[in-house]
């Protein structure tokens, strides 16, 4: 309880009537306190002003839980909001109380961790899975020499995103030019850097022979890189996956990290709340099969399946982490 405390009285202090065309998009995120969402924050913020008639609602638990976002949801539904737009930290937990507030008239969005499809109306996908699984095999390949153990450290068991991409990875780790790497274990920090950082550390002093971890989420691969600096191990074990500039800057002059790939989670948070704009406002292609309108972004097609993807991630190294560290 103590845990959302702060995001719900937050949510009760803003609750007010709204003028008929005041619009409020709430985007619910994994926890506060994240920079990756705190990024995508500024974006959504961008499109409110571009939009005009729009407010942004950022709140989140203070430590992911299904439960703390259960609980903002059942407020922001009694607020009334327009629309809830989520990166969600259990595909189906969170289902029965998504539904609810669509019963009530509030578009739901998921992006980044998905929501099961019966529990929202679109699912924006920062970038394809497949692209995503395949970037991170070959950071980790090339930045060992393409042959060694390597390790996955996850977010949680239950992250949709996270376990999309390690099912990804695992099967291009059987292509013949990745023959030569082994996965020796995936363990899970639940996007909490203590916790992250005793599950590398735990990954190093277990496996001796361990070449690289790949961690695809930004809590888990800054936690790693400190781990591995820790441990002495720099040159030795190769961290790479998903990480923000901001953050890695300092662990790619120190050699924990070779490179690392993310997309700009400032244009996500942008183009979420674009599609969100789109279904309240209910525009005609707004559906599967169909496409949203997402600014600066383009259009964005949506599947069959109500999901739609937005572009490759981009891979920063030495030579340009820098200037990206600068911005997110």
């Amino acid at each position: 309880m103590a845990a959302v405390a702060a995001g719900v009285l937050a949510l009760v202090a803003g609750c007010k009537e709204k003028a008929p065309d005041h619009i409020r998009i709430a985007m619910v995120v994994k926890n506060l306190g994240n920079g990756f969402f705190d990024a995508a924050h500024n974006g959504a913020d961008d499109a409110a002003r571009e939009l005009k008639n729009v407010e942004i609602i950022y709140t989140g638990p203070t430590t992911p839980s299904a439960e703390g976002q259960i609980e903002i949801i059942n407020s922001l539904i009694s607020q009334k909001v327009d629309a809830i737009v989520i990166s969600a930290n259990d595909p189906n937990a969170l289902v029965p109380i998504t539904k609810k507030a669509m019963s009530r008239g509030i578009k739901v969005i998921s992006f980044d961790s998905g929501l099961a499809p019966e529990g929202r109306l679109m699912q924006l996908n920062p970038s394809n899975a497949a692209l995503i699984g395949e970037k991170q095999i070959q950071m980790a390949s090339d930045a060992i020499g393409g042959a060694g153990e390597i390790a996955i450290l996850s977010a949680s068991a239950q992250a949709t995103n996270q376990n999309i991409w390690i099912g990804v990875m695992k099967q291009v780790l059987q292509k013949p030019e990745f023959s030569k790497l082994q996965l020796v274990a995936t363990v899970y920090g639940d996007d909490q850097s203590d916790k992250s950082y005793r599950e590398a550390i735990g990954l190093l002093r277990s496996n001796p022979q361990l070449k690289a971890i790949i961690a695809p989420t930004t809590v888990g691969i800054n936690a790693a890189s400190k781990a591995v600096v820790d441990e002495h191990l720099v040159g030795k074990v190769f961290v790479t996956g998903l990480g923000l500039p901001s953050e890695m800057a300092g662990h790619v002059k120190s050699g924990a990290v070779r490179e690392f790939a993310i997309w700009n989670p400032i244009d996500l948070g942008y183009a979420a709340t674009y599609a969100a704009y789109g279904y309240i406002k209910q525009q005609p292609t707004a559906k599967p099969g169909g496409s949203v309108s997402a600014g600066r972004m383009g259009s964005i097609a949506i599947d069959g399946n109500g999901e739609g993807a937005m572009a490759a991630p981009y891979t920063y190294d030495k030579s340009n982490v820098d200037k990206f560290a600068k911005i997110f």
